[in-house]
């Protein structure tokens, strides 16, 4: 048995317990600064999580923040990121004041994100790993999870695969087997690089799959269109695998990673009805960006969309729409807000 604590109360931190208990594991989550009055009307509804509408089993310890500094100090095997992107410097800051004089935990990310520090590609481990480095500790070991797992599919313990990465591929197998169960299928890979990749720019691809009702003709009823655009998803889906190869590889990840867990199969999990592909849908009907924001999509995160307007700039510098049609059509949609334009002409 392990003890491992996952940071973080939401759906996905919280269905991570699922498989981590089922192992026997000691396992703890701590919600951030954000989250205390969600645990306390969650403890108060018999444990009842709205985001994935099941009660979580008493034997997962749910603590708030005010218990932060202590339950970390208990030297775990294993620690848990589940924030979103925008809070790591905030949790590297939390880290920093409770390990500035212990040993760092191994850690493991279920945040996925690509940024740029210094006009340069960085991704969200090694933003994380820098961070921690500038206040002073040195010792880091950070590896990531990626695949198509969606929290409430692994809440209900439905079949479901994902890839466990880091430079050291003893780290990724450790923690690889730490976590497989018979639901839980995890398998481990050294190319942090390329998952890392893959995790992030598939939500950009997912946009662009999701527009293929609307692509599908020009001229076509609504009623054909819905039965017929399956021809068009698929030769999206055949172009996004083709550019996803093309970053991974720019970024000095491994091709292969593409066609498996964090690139094709999380793909089509997030295709198949997710948040981005729903941004697309909306696109691919000739909304602009802004418009399917504000009136359809106003509270919601488009993950893509939000990496685009971080990274959609050097992405132009660096590539052309005959190396990457998709990517560029979707970065320039939303970056200059006009219907999306697909050169098909470009396909390769």
């Amino acid at each position: 048995m392990s003890k491992i604590i996952i940071i973080g109360a939401g759906a996905m931190g919280t269905a991570f317990a699922f498989p981590c208990v089922d192992r026997n594991h000691d396992t703890t989550i701590i919600g951030t600064h954000l989250e205390d009055k969600f645990i306390d009307e969650l403890k108060n509804n018999n444990n009842l999580h709205p985001a994935l509408k099941m009660n979580v089993p008493k034997s997962i310890n749910i603590s708030k923040f005010e218990k932060f500094d202590s339950i970390l100090k208990s030297k775990a095997d294993l620690l848990v990121l589940a924030i979103s992107s925008k809070g790591i410097e905030w949790v590297a800051e939390q880290l920093h004041k409770v390990y500035k004089d212990l040993e760092l935990p191994s850690l493991l990310m279920l945040t996925k994100g690509l940024s740029l520090y210094e006009n340069k590609y960085e991704l969200l481990v090694d933003k994380l790993g820098r961070l921690l480095y500038s206040k002073g500790i040195k010792k880091i070991t950070v590896s990531a999870v990626a695949g198509p797992c969606l929290a409430a599919g692994l809440a209900n313990k439905v079949h479901s695969s994902v890839v466990i990465a880091n430079k050291d591929i003893k780290v990724a197998k450790k923690i690889s087997e730490l976590l497989n169960t018979n639901y839980y299928h995890t398998s481990y890979s050294d190319d942090l690089a390329g998952v890392e990749v893959c995790a992030a720019i598939k939500n950009i691809f997912s946009m662009a799959v999701g527009a293929s009702k609307g692509l599908c003709s020009n001229n076509a009823t609504k009623e054909i269109k819905e039965k017929n655009y399956l021809n068009t998803a698929s030769a999206l889906i055949k172009q996004s695998i083709n550019e996803m190869e093309i970053f991974t590889e720019y970024l000095k990840g491994k091709k292969v990673t593409v066609s498996g867990l964090a690139g094709l199969g999380d793909l089509y999990v997030s295709s198949a009805g997710g948040r981005n592909s729903k941004m697309g849908s909306y696109l691919g009907e000739g909304m602009t960006f802004s418009q399917a924001k504000n009136t359809e999509m106003k509270n919601i995160t488009v993950e893509g969309a939000d990496l685009i307007f971080e990274i959609g700039k050097r992405i132009k510098e660096d590539f052309n729409e005959k190396q990457l049609p998709i990517m560029i059509a979707m970065i320039d949609a939303i970056l200059e807000d006009k219907k999306l334009d697909i050169r098909w002409e470009n396909f390769s």
